[in-house]
């Protein structure tokens, strides 16, 4: 950047937020995640997943933002207990999370999941999603240095 030319881009700026629910289950702020332009890491958000009468089901984030690592990694990430599984709470997580995404102005989110991940991708029609696309990660891609190949692509508009 020359020394003329000024950062026109507001600063980014995290909600005052503690919990979402939607009556049947509690989405409770862990922490947020300053963005690492470097690494190419969103700001994010991260919650612990309970049912109603208060017991943990699982865990889910929220980045803010869109570039190629969300692309092939997905703006949201969650993960449900064993025993909490089958009752659609990862489902009813992503729907709480779009409303916060949409007060940051995002229009449209993508979730990633492996093509032999059933219930992710369930869960992801759940939602609401739409299948973009089925794609073979990059060479040079965190999650293929790891080991996967592939990630089905959803896109929810907001």
């Amino acid at each position: 950047m020359m020394e003329t030319e000024k950062n026109t881009e507001p600063a980014f700026r995290f909600f005052h937020v503690t919990a979402l629910t939607d009556g049947e289950i509690l989405l409770m702020l862990d922490r947020t995640v300053p963005a690492v332009p470097e690494e190419e890491w969103l700001p994010s958000y991260h919650f612990t997943i309970f049912d109603m009468a208060g017991n943990r089901a699982g865990t889910c984030d929220l980045r803010i933002g869109h570039n190629q690592k969300t692309y092939y990694g997905g703006n949201i990430g969650y993960r449900v207990e064993e025993p909490c599984r089958g009752n659609h709470y990862a489902g009813k997580a992503c729907r709480l999370l779009f409303g916060l995404a949409k007060r940051h102005g995002l229009d449209y989110l993508i979730i990633t999941c492996n093509p032999d991940n059933y219930p992710s991708r369930k869960t992801c029609e759940y939602a609401g999603g739409r299948l973009k696309e089925i794609v073979d990660l990059p060479e040079d891609n965190d999650m293929r240095l790891e080991g996967e190949t592939r990630k089905c692509i959803y896109e929810f508009i907001l």
